[in-house]
């Protein structure tokens, strides 16, 4: 039985490149998360207003890959240090969050930080919230799957790539066969 989580961390491009190449995951949709609008458009979530974060909803089988595994790709692919930033995209719409749908995520993720504090995983404090799921609302269909739509885009070559590279780099033994 395949198992939901929702994870933002910047722009959600980014986070579903990212997340679609794991074995295990079997859908990775963009979308907002986190807000007080319902169906918010892109341009409302843009501004900053709505409390939406840029999220992705990932889809995945637990016997294939554990949400810890999640967790450790979601926090070695981004800077959970900065509030309300990932690189040049700023704003609250660009917040590392983890929207949990349980007690059990909420705990493993509780869990996972505090490994990260202690073993001074980051030169300073993690920024990242827990926060309740609480609906996510699929982004318009010119967001999904943008990065394999559109490689040769200046935004995907300068940001977008690096972090698929680091993501071979670093956790190869977990990438789908491609």
């Amino acid at each position: 039985m395949l198992k939901q989580a929702i994870f933002a961390s910047g722009c959600f491009w980014c986070t579903e490149a990212v997340f679609k190449r794991l074995r295990g995951v079997k859908s990775v949709t963009s979308g907002y998360a986190g807000g007080s609008v319902d169906n918010p458009s892109y341009e409302q979530v843009s501004g900053g207003n709505t409390g939406h974060a840029e999220a992705v909803r990932v889809e995945y089988d637990p016997d294939e890959v554990s949400y810890e595994t999640l967790l450790d790709v979601f926090f070695g692919t981004h800077d959970p240090t900065t509030l309300n930033r990932q690189g040049a995209d700023v704003g609250p719409q660009y917040r590392s969050a983890i929207f949990f749908f349980d007690d059990e995520q909420k705990a493993l993720a509780e869990g996972y930080m505090e490994k990260l504090k202690n073993e001074e995983v980051f030169d300073k404090p993690i920024v990242t919230t827990l926060e309740k799921s609480a609906g996510f609302y699929e982004a318009e269909d010119y967001h999904k799957d943008y990065y394999e739509k559109n490689p040769a885009q200046a935004y995907c070559q300068a940001v977008i790539s690096p972090k698929i590279a680091k993501l071979r780099a670093k956790y190869a033994k977990l990438l789908k066969d491609r």
